[in-house]
């Protein structure tokens, strides 16, 4: 049976509020983790792990703390992680139910630390924004205008 090591939200916390390279890894899939995970934990989902991790994280010595919602995927990942040559891989205690238990807040959506820096950017610098129908009217105007649409391609096509 494997042993594992763990990490405690606290610790994970203070870590990123002290800069040291983590990477907090939450191996749901991305429905899963768009419910609910802590800001700067990163979705790589068990199912795609093998195919990006190395590219994700190319340091084998990056701290790497992993969590689920209680599945079961976090120890399996733990375990292959470890087997590809990661060398200081630990489990979330408690995951994110210990993330919760523990203060820390959780976020909805993906993307959540560059849209709220977006959000930021917007409100302090009040960068000029258009709704979908002064867009509509520039269109038709035939004027020379750009349009920038930062939104990723599955909300361009939802939203």
């Amino acid at each position: 049976m494997p042993t594992y090591a763990y990490r405690q939200a606290a610790g994970i916390r203070q870590a990123l509020l002290d800069r040291r390279e983590l990477a907090l890894i939450d191996v749901r899939e991305e429905a899963d983790f768009a419910t609910a995970h802590p800001l700067f934990a990163v979705n790589l989902p068990l199912s795609k792990l093998e195919l990006e991790v190395r590219r994700r994280i190319p340091r084998f010595t990056t701290p790497l703390t992993v969590y689920d919602n209680g599945e079961g995927l976090a120890e399996i990942a733990v375990e292959r992680l470890r087997a590809w040559g990661y060398q200081d891989v630990a489990l979330l205690t408690e995951g994110l139910a210990g993330w919760r238990r523990s203060g820390g807040e959780l976020f909805q959506d993906v993307n959540s630390a560059s849209k709220a820096f977006g959000e930021l950017v917007e409100s302090v610098r009040h960068t000029p924004s258009l709704s979908a129908q002064e867009v509509q009217a520039l269109i038709d105007s035939r004027q020379e205008v750009v349009i920038v649409d930062a939104r990723r391609f599955d909300e361009y096509q939802t939203m």
